[in-house]
Formats: C-alpha cells, sequence, structure tokens
C-alpha cells in the first residue's frame, strides 16, 4: 500500500510523461540559436549575418498569436493537445534533416529560412506542450510535475548546445543535427505512448471564442488585473540581477572567462536542476502560496550575495557559494511560478492563457536589460544590486495581496463547466 501510493506520487505516467516532453520542448532552442550561430561562426560567415541570426527566435515571443488556433481546432489523431504536439515534432524532425544537409556558406539565407520554420515548430510545440501539462496534471502534481518538466528542458539544452557542439567539433554538423532528428523522433514516440486526456469541457466553438473568451474568463475573476501584475512582478529582481550577473563578474569582480564558465556551467547547472526539484517536493508539502513566498524571500536574498561580492576583494569561494545560492533559489521560485502558471489556466482555453501568462513573465527578463546597464553606468555595482533587493519586495507584497486568489488556484483545478 505504501509503495504504491509512493510510486502514484513520484512516478507515475503522468510525471514521466512531462519529463520527457519537457526534454522535447528544451532540445530545439539551441538549434536555432546559439548552436547555430556557432555553425555559422566556425564557418566563417561574416559578423553581419551571424547577428541577424537573432531574428529567427521572434516565434517564441509571439506564440501566443497563434496559440487560440490550437484552443479551437483538434486533430482527427491522438488527442485535442497530444495531436498538435505529434504535428510539430514531425515537423521539428524534417526541418532538422533538411538542416543538416545545408552550409552557412554556400546557403546562410536557406539555412536560416530552416532555422525559422525550426523556431515556428518549436514554439507551436511549446504552446501544446504547456497546454497538455496543464490540462494532465492533478493539482498536486503540479508543483513536482513543473519541477520535472522545467529539469527535462534544462537537460535538454545543454545536450542541443555544449553537447551538440562537441560532437560537431569531433563528427560535423551533418551528424550533429541528423542525431538531434533522431532525439526528437526518440521524443515522439514517447508522445504516442503518453497519457490520453479526457476533456470534460468544450472547446471554443469559433475562432472569435478562442481568441476573446480566455481573456474574458480570466478577467471575470476575483483579483484577475492583480495576479497579473503579479505574474509581471514575482521574478523583477531577480531579472534585473540576472541581466548583468555574467558582465559582473566579467568586468565588477574581474573573473576570467574560464573561470566564470567552470563556475556557471558546473556549480550553477547542477543546482538550478537540484533547486528545481527541491521546489517540486517542497510545494507538495507545503503548498502553493507559501512556496511562491519563501521562495521569493530567497530569491532577493541572494541578490544580496552579489552586494556583498560588489564590496569584496575577488573570492573564488564566494563567487561559487553566491551562484550556488542565486541558481538554486531560482530553480526553486521556478518550479513554483510555472506551477502558479498552469493553476491559473482554463482547461477549455489552456493553450492561450498559459502562453500569454509567460508573456507577461517574460516581461522582466526581455525588457530590463537596457535600465539595468544605465543603472550600473549612472550609480556602481554595489548600489544597482542594493535596486534589485529592494525591485524584489513588490512581487512578495503583491503576493500577499492576492494571497487568497493563489489558495484557491491551489486548492482547485480550476475547471469551470
Amino acid at each position: 500500500m505504501i509503495l504504491a501510493s509512493f510510486k502514484e506520487k513520484y512516478f507515475n505516467q503522468r510525471l514521466l510523461a512531462v519529463t520527457l516532453l519537457g526534454f522535447a520542448s528544451g532540445l530545439p532552442l539551441a538549434l536555432s540559436g546559439s548552436t547555430l550561430q556557432a555553425w555559422f561562426t566556425v564557418s566563417g560567415v561574416d559578423i553581419a549575418t551571424i547577428g541577424m541570426l537573432s531574428l529567427v527566435g521572434q516565434p517564441y515571443v509571439y506564440k501566443f498569436i497563434w496559440s487560440p488556433f490550437l484552443d479551437r481546432f483538434a486533430l482527427p489523431f491522438a488527442d485535442r493537445r497530444r495531436g498538435w504536439i505529434i504535428i510539430s515534432q514531425l515537423l521539428l524532425i524534417v526541418v532538422l534533416l533538411f538542416m543538416a544537409f545545408q552550409s552557412p556558406t554556400t546557403a546562410p539565407l536557406l539555412l536560416g529560412g530552416f532555422a525559422l520554420m525550426l523556431a515556428f515548430a518549436s514554439a507551436t510545440q511549446d504552446i501544446a506542450i504547456d497546454a497538455y501539462r496543464t490540462d494532465l496534471l492533478k493539482p498536486k502534481e503540479r508543483g513536482l510535475g513543473a519541477a520535472l518538466s522545467v529539469g527535462g528542458y534544462r537537460i535538454a539544452m545543454l545536450v542541443s548546445g555544449g553537447i551538440a557542439l562537441i560532437m560537431a567539433d569531433y563528427w560535423g554538423w551533418t551528424i550533429t543535427f541528423v542525431f538531434m532528428a533522431l532525439l526528437i523522433a526518440a521524443s515522439l514516440i514517447s508522445t504516442l505512448f503518453s497519457p490520453s486526456i479526457t476533456y470534460d469541457v468544450p472547446q471554443p466553438r469559433t475562432m472569435k471564442d478562442a481568441v476573446v473568451e480566455p481573456f474574458s474568463e480570466f478577467i471575470s475573476r476575483k483579483n484577475a488585473l492583480l495576479i497579473l501584475l503579479f505574474i509581471v512582478l514575482y521574478k523583477m529582481g531577480d531579472a534585473f540581477a540576472g541581466t548583468l550577473t555574467t558582465a559582473f563578474l566579467l568586468r565588477g569582480v574581474e573573473f576570467s572567462l574560464t573561470e566564470v564558465g567552470a563556475v556557471t556551467k558546473t556549480i550553477g547547472l547542477a543546482t538550478t536542476l537540484g533547486g528545481i526539484f527541491l521546489g517540486g517536493l517542497i510545494l507538495m508539502k507545503v503548498g502553493l502560496y507559501r512556496s511562491l513566498l519563501w521562495f521569493g524571500i530567497l530569491q532577493a536574498l541572494t541578490n544580496v550575495g552579489f552586494l556583498i561580492m560588489s564590496t569584496m576583494a575577488k573570492s573564488h569561494l564566494l563567487m561559487a557559494i553566491v551562484i550556488a545560492m542565486e541558481n538554486l533559489a531560482g530553480g526553486m521560485g521556478t518550479a513554483a511560478f510555472v506551477a502558479l502558471l498552469m493553476g491559473l489556466c482554463h482547461h477549455r482555453f489552456s493553450a492561450t492563457q498559459f502562453a500569454l501568462f509567460s508573456a507577461l513573465a517574460a516581461i522582466g527578463r526581455v525588457y530590463v536589460g537596457p535600465i539595468a546597464g544605465y543603472w550600473v553606468e549612472l550609480y556602481d555595482w554595489t548600489t544597482f544590486f542594493a535596486i534589485t533587493v529592494v525591485l524584489s519586495l513588490p512581487g512578495l507584497i503583491m503576493l500577499m495581496i492576492i494571497k487568497t486568489s493563489i489558495l484557491e488556484a491551489d486548492e482547485k483545478a480550476l475547471v469551470i463547466g
């Protein structure tokens, strides 16, 4: 009885499915980003063309535009969400195989076009996977499910980022991209065997309903605008600090590239994954509200660590401790935050609502860079990190204001018939 309960709680088919799909979601990102840039760079392509490659990532930013289409229409195979995942993964496999046999020197525009198609297919896969995870997991599984999904995502980014570069160095880019296509094919097989979902709520009847109702349904809830503001603010202080962390370590404290790389890619990765899984387990024990509160406080305190570093002499031990704590707290906060976004989604249009919530959450990460750089120039590193600590407080205050709504999101599946 105890063993059966333990397996259902930690090793059931639903949690395994979201872990494998998290890996599938994270794999294409670097292949249209940093890994593709590395391929163009070693091939001798001019820097102007390489700079233009950043534009292929636009589908990830604007994926909420076509997410209502995935809510409105179900494909005639699998279920409502897995059908779109399967189509996206088939497209990813085809595009990766085409890319494998192209060359940045002879056909840079064609390869860039394929990369744009890869990003579009990947963003569409993300929409469907986020919705599937939201609809599949029981409320009590969301914390651990979010942790496992994000953990799979981070591991996949390592595979398609660092490991892909090593493979390309030894065996060439064609074999590397064919291998990545085979990994997506393996993910497709796991998708086919993932649990099916039977819906007790109807999908939107028209495209107008699919576009309008996700907004009107959410706005009708108590504290809706305050919840949206909280989504923007919760990781704001963390986002400001994270934007210039590498620049601070290199220029502010004057560590070398090797020193920073060794710590961030080893200790940083390990503690991020550890924080994600630990955050998921804690969330299952103490609930969503207390997890968001505790992890938010920890995120603010890690910014204090950078503030202390800015006032002291260069220390490898201090850097390792601060980076470890920053990644641990960030991983824990991410697990709870993703669980919150899932809890806020209505199952009738979870694709659109999750895409919108995640877009709001990205505001701090995407748009604070110029402001952060200006503040460092205007003041100094110590003042800057003090400001990031202060910027962590509005999110915590807003959390306490909407406590009732967070508790309701934790206790209910929010499936409104």
